[in-house]
């Protein structure tokens, strides 16, 4: 890429934001050049409005400690500044949908992290090796929103990332149940253990609207595009709860699974080891060379082993074996602020621009 796409952050102050602003230094073909956060942080240098608030193990990056953030809501000026933006706003789901869409507007991609348009008829939600072909409804997002450039991307959510890979890997044998328990890092819920001292120790049997996600969202990046809309696909059914549990980082998840055509363990890892999407072909920047890795040793994945597999972005499977109720069982973990949040979007947006969707204005 000759020149660097201008990028925006909406929401750059908070955790997510923080993370993509780490993520994207040195990025070869972004550049932060816009932040933009709430209007108590407007006016002040990215430094002066982050304070002691700096959540990432890396030092905030020299580029952008000088940025004078700009107020999110003033959409106009911060649309003109930048080739597209990525969201992670801290508003209602109102408020979301409403400002993204009004960026959208300006002719000015959105790449978002946030859930508000994650069931937008028209809107992908995106895990790039799995449905990058979900991109294909941009034109009819754009027809309704009346632009030529702009349109509205999402990922999913954080807690999917660690066992919807396998069922793309295994499409074949027609995964058709899965019953899950997620155990979730605090950092999916934006905070640290010096922000939130009584999770040290202690485990909460309920994260806020989670559980459906994680039961519903597998089936709309499995799903299709139909008549300019996404349709989300009918099986695997799934049930899921979700526990939040004190880790900084790193979502596991415990599955059990029922097939179709009942695999046997070695064709399940050979798919899960060999599985390529779309970044893998295409040799973006953010892409893991190996998407999934199989652990053979009956003690992981461990978060503090291998949450940081690939630079946060691959995805960490063990203990698949034959279950008595069910054909098998197995253990998933993902990086959540990195594959499940901020390195998720990034892929979606180097996805985005191969295939052309963003360019230079």
């Amino acid at each position: 890429m000759d020149k660097k796409l201008k990028v925006g952050i909406l929401g750059a102050t908070g955790m997510v934001g923080q993370r993509f602003i780490s993520l994207l230094e040195n990025h070869p073909w972004f550049e932060v050049v816009t932040v933009a956060a709430s209007p108590r942080s407007a006016g002040k240098t990215y430094e002066e409005a982050v304070g002691d608030r700096w959540k990432m193990d890396t030092p905030m990056p020299e580029a952008v400690k000088k940025l004078v953030v700009l107020n999110v809501n003033d959409v106009e000026h911060v649309a003109s500044t930048v080739d597209f933006v990525f969201s992670a706003v801290d508003m209602s789901k109102d408020e979301i949908r409403a400002i993204e869409e009004e960026y959208a507007k300006t002719e000015t991609p959105v790449v978002s992290n946030n859930s508000a348009h994650r069931w937008t008829p028209d809107v992908p939600m995106v895990v790039p090796e799995i449905n990058a072909d979900h991109f294909d409804v941009i034109p009819d997002q754009r027809k309704r929103l009346g632009t030529t450039r702009g349109f509205i991307a999402v990922k999913p959510n954080c807690s999917i990332q660690s066992y919807a890979p396998c069922l793309a890997a295994w499409k074949e044998f027609g995964p058709k149940e899965l019953v899950v328990t997620t155990y979730q890092a605090i950092s999916g819920a934006g905070k640290t253990f010096k922000d939130w001292p009584e999770m040290v120790g202690n485990i909460i049997p309920f994260i806020g609207g989670e559980e459906e996600k994680s039961e519903q969202e597998p089936l709309r990046v499995l799903g299709k595009v139909e008549n300019g809309q996404i349709v989300k696909a009918e099986l695997p059914r799934i049930t899921c709860q979700c526990v939040r549990v004190p880790v900084l980082n790193g979502h596991t998840a415990a599955v059990f699974i029922n097939f179709e055509k009942k695999p046997t363990k070695e064709q399940l890892i050979e798919k899960l080891v060999n599985y390529k999407g779309f970044p893998q072909e295409a040799g973006l920047p953010s892409a893991p060379k190996q998407f999934i890795q199989y652990l053979e040793d009956d003690n992981r994945p461990q978060v503090t082993l291998d949450v940081d597999y690939e630079n946060g972005m691959g995805i960490s499977i063990g203990r698949l074996r034959e279950d008595t109720m069910y054909d098998y069982k197995f253990i998933g973990l993902s990086h959540n602020t990195v594959r499940g949040a901020a390195g998720g979007a990034v892929l979606c947006a180097e996805a985005l621009t191969a295939k052309g969707y963003i360019a230079k204005k």
